[in-house]
């Protein structure tokens, strides 16, 4: 009897473990499509500038979905129940896209043109470029909600979206490294190194964004003399439209 028991209640374990598992492969599709959803238009405002613009803001786009076993860690870091409702309200970088830029500028194009798509809703927007953190982070943070469509309905999925620059996220890759590599816990001399090496990307940011907007310059005040100069020659070396007219008459 107590065998037979034990055998029904391991099958009800397995069956619940199944249907969790089947959830949890659904609640997960709907973030990878909402992802691939970003993905796609982003990769089209980037082959747009290739193609049409003379200059593409876009250096790479990295992705990431996280994995079940990061999701179960954050709702036990914030003490959160398990279900995937309170998992869709409270945890919004399941989905992530990383954009880099050339420049500062570059940045705010970028979220502008990504937040005026119809189809998006914008349900958070943290500039840590104007407002840095105290370590010396520095991104713009969006939080997207992007409609997936299903074959039988329509899911609204949270996608995060971290727009910096080359040297924004080369500081936060070694950043990244050095924190984990610390257990979290970095000494205050390396605490200050890190900080006096956000500043320094910082101004090294401004310096080349500096140096492109005087290229550019540079390139529109040639733009202009050249069609000054083929103006002038055009000048020289046509006749006016009243004398041709006056020698044709006179043949």
């Amino acid at each position: 009897m107590k065998g037979r028991l034990l055998l029904d209640f391991e099958k009800t374990i397995q069956q619940q473990m199944k249907q969790i598992r089947n959830e949890m492969t659904r609640f997960m599709m709907n973030y990878k499509f909402g992802l691939h959803e970003m993905n796609t238009k982003i990769e089209i405002l980037k082959e747009e500038f290739q193609h049409i613009h003379d200059y593409n803001p876009i250096e790479h786009i990295k992705s990431r979905l996280k994995s079940p076993e990061s999701i179960l860690k954050k709702i036990a870091q914030k003490e959160l129940d398990f279900n995937f409702d309170t998992i869709r309200e409270n945890i919004h970088d399941i989905a992530g896209i990383r954009i880099v830029c050339s420049f500062v500028t570059d940045i705010y194009k970028i979220s502008d043109m990504i937040q005026k798509q119809e189809d998006i809703t914008v349900i958070d927007c943290k500039d840590y470029i104007k407002n840095p953190k105290p370590n010396g982070y520095q991104s713009l943070h969006l939080i997207l909600s992007v409609p997936v469509f299903l074959s039988d309905r329509v899911e609204k999925v949270h996608v995060e979206i971290q727009i910096r620059t080359v040297a924004m996220d080369f500081w936060a890759s070694l950043e990244h490294k050095i924190y984990y590599k610390y257990d979290k816990a970095i000494p205050a001399h390396l605490s200050k190194e890190l900080k006096d090496a956000a500043d320094v990307a910082t101004e090294l940011d401004h310096r080349m964004e500096n140096l492109h907007n005087e290229i550019k310059e540079l390139k529109e005040n040639e733009s202009e003399q050249e069609l000054s100069l083929l103006e002038l020659n055009n000048d020289k070396f046509h006749l006016p439209a009243a004398l041709l007219e006056s020698f044709f008459k006179k043949r």
